[in-house]
């Protein structure tokens, strides 16, 4: 079958980039043909299972819902353009992709603009729904709104990465036909690549591939890949078995990693923050103890960095539309905590179902509540270390039941194949 992944970003960082190229992934090592329509100028730095990349030229801006920084464009936030700049943006993606129908399936990513590319494309087309567009760009905009629904319409389903997602996109679209078709599928975990590894093996792979990383000095420092010195520096943090705790994601105040660092003050642990973000400075001057910040990692980093980990936090303080980097660490056998709320309390609960009773409150701490967070911690950590292994068994049968790429994309394809428009 031949599958066409519409995505208006990049594929490397975080979030729905993440997603795409894993999805990629997944359904070319399934035999599919797969083409991923994107704007990352560097796609062959990613394992894509032989994907082909088309990179449609969209002119000097791109649309965003979060303002970035992105080499050789300008970003503007998406409520920012006028008609005739989202047109001349939609117009060529959607030119872009009709040069490669006939497919099997056309998925977009994010209900804006992807709603508005596969409409215009003429194309059968699946909308996968991030969140991001919904409550960074859509939430309160009406005009926005209304594109979009009216651009839903032609969509052959609304895939919602969680129950959470489902809410968000009713609160914010209101009701009517354009959410007729919406399932709900969620995000998945290459549960081969990412798994438990043994300690000195998974350190000094970390520290090889580390190796492997590209010069990024502070007086040309690129925030989206790794900082310069990475492995000297993991090497000697992370030598000896201190307890270990562990965050990925960007660095901004929505993801509470603020309250985490607030947490670890007076706790016996190290901490390795991972990620890129405008908080970063303000949170290296707030870091007591030991902590380390390596800048943006890889997945090429982190299969080998998550097995390192006791504990993996997920502390965001805004609705996330999933807890994908907690279900990665999962699989990895590193124990997820995460903030009760939104998609986490979805993965939360997952988990819960492979945990024994008396250890189900220890995947979950109060919303943005870092005492809560400190004593979650302080237990985790306290258990005797086969407790522990035992629980990282628990997760990781979680993370390949519900959560493995091979069955989310057999979903995935079955509803855009299924679904009726």
């Amino acid at each position: 079958m031949k599958i066409v992944l519409w995505h208006g970003y990049l594929l490397g960082g975080t979030g729905s980039n993440v997603y795409t190229r894993s999805l990629a992934r997944a359904f070319g090592s399934m035999g599919h043909e797969v083409v991923v329509i994107c704007q990352d100028p560097n796609p062959e730095e990613f394992d894509l299972s032989g994907a082909r990349v088309v990179r449609p030229d969209i002119g000097p801006l791109l649309p965003v819902f979060v303002l970035d920084a992105y080499a050789g464009v300008e970003a503007r936030l998406l409520g920012e353009l006028t008609v005739a700049e989202r047109a001349r943006v939609v117009d060529a993606n959607a030119e872009a992709l009709r040069a490669e129908l006939p497919a099997d399936l056309v998925l977009v990513n994010h209900v804006l603009l992807g709603a508005a590319v596969g409409a215009a494309s003429g194309a059968t087309y699946v909308v996968k729904a991030h969140g991001s567009e919904l409550e960074f760009a859509m939430r309160g905009n009406p005009e926005l709104c209304s594109w979009a629904q009216e651009c839903l319409l032609s969509a052959r389903a609304v895939i919602a990465g969680s129950a959470h997602i489902v809410s968000v996109l009713h609160e914010v679209l209101g009701p009517g036909p354009h959410l007729d078709q919406v399932l709900t599928v969620p995000p998945g975990v290459d549960v081969d690549a990412l798994r438990p590894r043994p300690r000195a093996e998974a350190l000094a792979a970390l520290v090889a591939e580390s190796r492997r990383d590209a010069p990024n000095p502070p007086e040309d420092h690129d925030p989206r890949r790794p900082d310069d010195g990475n492995a000297d520096r993991l090497a000697a943090f992370l030598a000896g078995d201190s307890p270990t705790v562990l965050y990925v994601g960007k660095l901004s105040r929505e993801k509470g990693v603020h309250l985490l660092l607030e947490a670890l003050r007076g706790l016996d642990a190290r901490a390795v923050i991972v990620g890129f973000g405008p908080e970063r400075n303000a949170l290296e001057q707030a870091a007591e103890g030991r902590v380390l910040f390596t800048g943006a990692l890889e997945h090429r980093h982190l299969a080998h960095l998550w097995p390192l980990a006791d504990v993996s936090v997920t502390p965001s303080v805004f609705p996330e539309a999933f807890g994908m980097v907690a279900a990665e660490a999962a699989a990895c056998g590193s124990l997820p905590l995460v903030a009760r709320h939104s998609g986490l309390a979805e993965v939360a609960a997952g988990l819960a179902e492979e945990y024994p009773a008396a250890r189900r409150d220890l995947v979950a701490f109060a919303p943005d509540d870092a005492s809560d967070l400190a004593v979650k911690l302080r237990t985790l950590l306290a258990l005797p270390p086969k407790e522990r292994e035992e629980l990282g068994r628990a997760a990781r049968r979680a993370a390949v039941r519900l959560w493995s790429w091979e069955g989310i994309a057999a979903r995935l394809l079955a509803a855009g194949t299924t679904a009726s428009g």
